[in-house]
């Protein structure tokens, strides 16, 4: 049985990403599933005919010419219009969409897609937004200037603090301290109020976001063995345990630092519910070997629920029917999940 958004009454927004890329594919072969959460796409109408013809899909869409078109409406209703035909709320490109073939013409109607989304969810329109993966370089060369999606979607939202990045699968949930950051600058980059930022944002969203009465964190040091007393480096006493003392100061259950070859084993992933890394691969690597196609990319610290697929554009087989949607399927049922929990009384 397909869900509603987060109270039942409305459906996702799904984004278009990149139209070069395997986005369009996900949203098709999500909507053929029986079990999945009803949403809606913004997304070029021409261009997801073309890629059911391409695959040989029986698409029937059902064309929202203004966003208020949206309906809220009984769980029930919903999925019957859900499985009807495909809503979407046209974003037209200015020309053809070639699959593996990246065109900056196309940049303004990814970007448009995205705003209409945020619209849609700032109104209650929407439950939560997922979106489709976009080509950063792409949208570069159309002249954006955001380090990339999450920094996009939090200027939309008109926050002055940075959102937090977190990966989240059945098997493991961790949170890049620094992301998309050169190793060699990790070091100078790694603060104790940027571990303290993600901390904290990473609890608040644990608890209310995913319903865990009284979270529990592990940090990671950033050297070898976390420092090994300072033989092997000194951040983890300069920087990382100060972090530490000061969350646990304010009552967070806060474990660390720990030895980041030690943390993610079966039994170690028993005693937290989220891990503070310090660098990226130190968070995706553990991850993506234990969840690959189930991991779900969730930005905490928005005033609304926003999650991805774990993967990019994979401009090698677009077009080719050979995307696997099990990612952005967790994506989109996370998010149901998500907005549900942050909808619920907050003394429920």
């Amino acid at each position: 049985m397909t869900t509603g958004g987060a109270d039942g009454t409305a459906p996702l927004a799904v984004t278009m990403g990149d139209p070069a890329g395997i986005g369009g594919e996900l949203t098709l072969a999500a909507w053929q599933k029986a079990d999945t959460p009803v949403f809606v796409a913004i997304d070029d109408p021409d261009r997801l005919s073309a890629i059911a013809r391409t695959l040989g899909i029986d698409l029937r869409l059902r064309v929202l010419d203004q966003p208020n078109a949206v309906p809220r409406a009984d769980p029930a209703d919903l999925n019957r219009w859900f499985a009807d035909s495909l809503p979407v709320i046209p974003c037209p490109l200015p020309g053809i969409a070639t699959p593996g073939r990246l065109d900056p013409a196309h940049g303004a109607a990814v970007l448009a897609s995205i705003r209409t989304a945020v619209s849609l969810v700032t109104t209650g329109t929407a439950a939560a937004i997922v979106t489709n993966p976009i080509h950063k370089a792409n949208l570069y060369a159309a002249g954006f200037e955001h380090p990339g999606h999450t920094e996009f979607l939090a200027a939309l939202a008109g926050l002055s603090d940075p959102p937090v990045m977190m990966l989240a699968g059945p098997s493991l949930r961790v949170v890049p301290a620094t992301i998309h950051c050169p190793l060699g600058d990790v070091p100078r980059a790694l603060t104790r109020p940027v571990i303290e930022h993600a901390a904290r944002v990473t609890l608040a969203a644990l608890s209310r976001d995913f319903a865990i009465a009284n979270p529990r964190i592990a940090v990671s040091g950033l050297n070898p063995h976390a420092g090994e007393g300072g033989a092997l480096g000194t951040e983890e006493a300069a920087v990382v345990e100060p972090a530490i003392e000061a969350l646990r100061r304010d009552g967070a259950r806060v474990t660390g630092p720990a030895a980041a070859d030690s943390l993610f084993h079966a039994d170690a992933r028993q005693h937290y519910d989220a891990a503070i890394c310090m660098y990226h691969d130190q968070a995706l690597i553990p991850i993506k070997t234990l969840d690959f196609d189930r991991a779900v990319n969730v930005t905490l610290g928005l005033p609304f629920v926003r999650t991805s697929p774990d993967h990019g554009t994979a401009l090698d087989i677009a077009g080719q029917g050979r995307a696997n949607p099990t990612s952005f399927l967790c994506a989109l049922r996370l998010a149901t999940q998500l907005a549900a929990n942050r909808a619920r009384p907050l003394d429920a």
